[in-house]
């Protein structure tokens, strides 16, 4: 029985090209507005700003535990709060060592932390919107609360949503680029 057997010709390496004598490919730049650059760290100082000024303005208000939703906004917003000025700080000690933010696993944290705390910002927001509508417009009872903070401060949450919404499109936008 005749088998046959492998032979190895010897084969010529192919030239270099452009790519190979410049090194290895590098990543994607940074776009702004991803974490730990300065377009992220503006957002997440807006966030954090405008979740501030929410809360502020919510809890000054007496009667604010009278309805859920506005409670709920109390609650959602501090926590947005808390979340962006952790994020900020990541970012501004990101920017210092001039590291970049580009681990999966932070990555993908940061796109959870910030789509539950966008839900969250962007439902109580929605409830508060409800309810000041229901007291000032249809009850009329607006010289017996304090509409004007509710409004203002459905307002600031809606503008911190408004904030955090590129920054969780950027996260999720970079985690499904890998």
């Amino acid at each position: 029985m005749s088998v046959s057997r492998p032979a190895v010709h010897p084969v010529e390496a192919p030239p270099l090209t452009e790519a190979a004598v410049d090194g290895p490919r590098v990543r994607m730049k940074d776009v702004q507005g991803m974490p730990g650059t300065k377009g992220g760290l503006f957002l997440r100082l807006s966030q954090f700003v405008f979740a501030i000024i929410s809360v502020s303005v919510m809890a000054t208000t007496s009667d604010f535990r009278s309805a859920t939703a506005f409670s709920y906004l109390v609650l959602a917003v501090g926590l947005q709060s808390l979340w962006s000025l952790s994020l900020a700080f990541v970012d501004i000690y990101a920017l210092l060592v001039k590291r970049s933010l580009r681990n999966y696993k932070a990555i993908r944290l940061f796109t959870i932390g910030d789509g539950i705390t966008s839900t969250l910002t962007f439902a109580a927001a929605c409830a508060s919107a409800g309810i000041t509508v229901l007291i000032g417009n249809d009850l009329d009872k607006c010289a017996l609360n304090h509409c004007t903070g509710f409004e203002t401060a459905t307002a600031m949450a809606f503008i911190s949503w408004f904030a955090i919404s590129p920054s969780f499109l950027m996260n999720f936008w970079s985690l499904a680029s890998h």
